[in-house]
């Protein structure tokens, strides 16, 4: 009879309800159970964020162990504009010191000899020689240039003659325009001897700034320097370089040393872009670079200083031919000249000053200009105070994190206890962590063996602060050493000692909230006994129920039948 499980159907009684409140008294101890665990979280998370607070205490006070620390210093120049580099290294001589730089170091160069390449034509005739194919230090724009205020319109395919031509009837035939091989050089004429007057600033090629052709006020005007120019990316052979190299063997292969390191090339195959980036990657210490408007090599050592370049190669090499070996100009490096506090000269290869140079231990000045300046080095009194005040932050985060959870108050008689209150161990830490604080260091050579020293001091709620800020900015800069000593020494050092304990509390905080979880765990399992237990007895007593109602069922169903029965009989009589 699926019906009879609806409660109350023949009997009238409410049963479910009653099982309910019959399992709802049974699952009291479930209740309590629950109870303690929300109770074991609420401590394992309290434990889990005093343990980052005393991470982060352990870590600002790991930074106090670092001796780089109390030997910082700062280097200032008294010029305000100044553009020299100041690099103070830890431990630096701190002083004033005026530094007076009469000389900078220069780099010794050579620059090759100028107009290494061929002209842009064997012979004066141009006419086969187009705008896109002239070896020119820059590549010729399509468009338009003016001459005496007319407009000459070129594109990459004339022939250079054919731009001459151009002008000449553009002009009117005033102005006449003629190459010459021995030079290599442009000329215009004006057949009228009138000034010639060139350019616009609608112009839209840049014909007359690639062929060296400006104003000069005259009828006559010719290129400023030679027109031909390297083609750096094309293999050397085909590079148009006036001398032909032929110091190399059958496959175009050749080799030459700069200060005793040896490059080798291939006419052939390598380019002169190919042949710079070679060089500069050599480890002979120089740098080469190809100017293209005036057609010349340049190598540079790569260090400041007198110092000497030696190249070699057999007659008919590439240096030769990139007039590196002959014609070309040898520049000397200088070295720096400078004086400290009004004394002697003093020479350095180097723009870097250093101890060895200038004789204040550590530090390092990279000067660029000559000029005198006054330079201060000083301990980094900012860099200590800041990192001091961290660790007291840290502090007294964890300081106030453990009186607010171990709190317990009292208010009208009713006691409000904190999650932690009744752990004795975390209200020990506190009492611990203020007197390792304020306890004196022992074994100590200098002035300072405590946090007083310092000008630091606990309030009546135990926070940590700076109550005499000019003790402690004092204690920085005239005694650095000493504090470094407090916070610093090895194993008896405020910092190590902070770190040590602290290392022990993160390790036992960790340990609480293990056992903490692993309880957590038990009482799970307790709780999942009484559920299944608690299903039961709902079954057994919703079973016992249901035969309830299947009885009173059946007595109703009796009874109305024997009343249908004598109710009959009665009638008949």
């Amino acid at each position: 009879m699926p019906g009879l499980q609806l409660s109350g159907l023949a009997s009238g009684l409410d049963w479910k309800s009653l099982v309910d409140q019959l399992m709802e008294i049974e699952r009291a101890p479930i209740s309590r159970i629950e109870r303690e665990q929300l109770t074991n979280t609420q401590r394992s998370n309290a434990l889990r964020d005093l343990g980052t607070k005393l991470t982060a205490l352990q870590d600002a006070a790991g930074i106090l162990k670092d001796q780089t620390l109390f030997s910082g210093r700062t280097a200032t120049s008294a010029t305000a504009s100044s553009t020299w580099k100041l690099s103070p290294a830890a431990g630096a001589t701190a002083g004033t010191y005026s530094i007076a730089v009469s000389q900078l170091a220069t780099r010794a160069r050579r620059e090759g000899a100028a107009d290494i390449t061929s002209g842009l034509a064997a012979t004066n005739d141009v006419s086969g020689v187009t705008l896109a194919t002239m070896r020119t230090a820059g590549t010729i724009t399509a468009g338009t240039f003016s001459v005496n205020g007319a407009k000459v319109t070129v594109a990459a395919t004339d022939s250079l003659q054919s731009v001459f031509d151009a002008i000449s009837t553009a002009t009117g035939g005033d102005v006449t325009a003629t190459y010459d091989s021995v030079t290599d050089r442009i000329t215009l004429d004006s057949v009228s001897d009138a000034e010639i007057v060139l350019g616009a600033s609608n112009d839209t090629s840049n014909f007359l700034q690639v062929l060296k052709l400006s104003n000069n006020g005259l009828g006559t005007v010719s290129s400023y320097g030679s027109l031909g120019s390297t083609r750096t990316g094309t293999a050397l052979a085909n590079a148009g370089l006036k001398t032909a190299i032929t110091a190399v063997d059958g496959t175009g292969a050749g080799s030459f040393t700069i200060n005793g390191v040896a490059i080798d090339y291939n006419v052939n195959t390598d380019s002169l872009n190919a042949l710079m980036k070679r060089i500069n990657a050599s480890g002979a210490g120089v740098t080469a670079s190809y100017d293209a408007v005036n057609d010349r090599m340049t190598l540079a050592n790569s260090a400041t200083g007198d110092l000497g370049m030696t190249l070699s190669e057999t007659a008919g090499g590439v240096l030769g031919a990139l007039g590196l070996t002959s014609g070309h100009t040898s520049v000397r490096g200088e070295n720096a000249e400078f004086s400290v506090d009004g004394g002697p000269t003093l020479i350095s290869s180097s723009n870097t000053l250093d101890g060895t140079a200038h004789g204040i231990t550590g530090l390092s000045v990279t000067v660029d200009s000559e000029t005198t300046q006054s330079i201060t080095v000083a301990a980094d009194t900012a860099k200590m105070r800041g990192k001091i005040d961290d660790f007291l932050t840290a502090y007294n985060a964890v300081i106030t994190y453990i009186d607010e959870k171990t709190r317990v108050t009292t208010n009208n008689d009713n006691v409000s206890a904190a999650v932690l209150s009744s752990n004795r161990d975390v209200q020990n830490w506190n009492r611990e962590l203020r007197s390792l604080a304020f306890g004196a260091i022992s074994g100590l050579s200098g002035t300072i063996d405590r946090l007083d020293d310092l000008g630091i001091d606990l309030n009546r709620e135990g926070i940590m602060s700076v109550k005499d800020s000019a003790k402690l900015d004092a204690a920085l800069a005239d005694h650095a050493s000493d504090v470094e000593e407090f916070f610093t020494s090895a194993t008896t050092g405020f910092a190590a000692k902070f770190d040590t304990r602290l290392e022990t509390l993160i390790d036992s905080g960790k340990d609480a909230q293990d056992r903490l979880g692993d309880t957590n765990k038990n009482l799970d399992r307790q709780i999942a006994d009484l559920e299944r237990r608690l299903t039961q007895q709902r079954e057994v007593l919703t079973s016992s129920f249901i035969a309830m109602e299947t009885a009173q069922s059946q007595i109703q169903q009796q009874s109305a039948a024997l009343s249908r029965a004598f109710g009959a009989s009665s009638s008949s009589a």
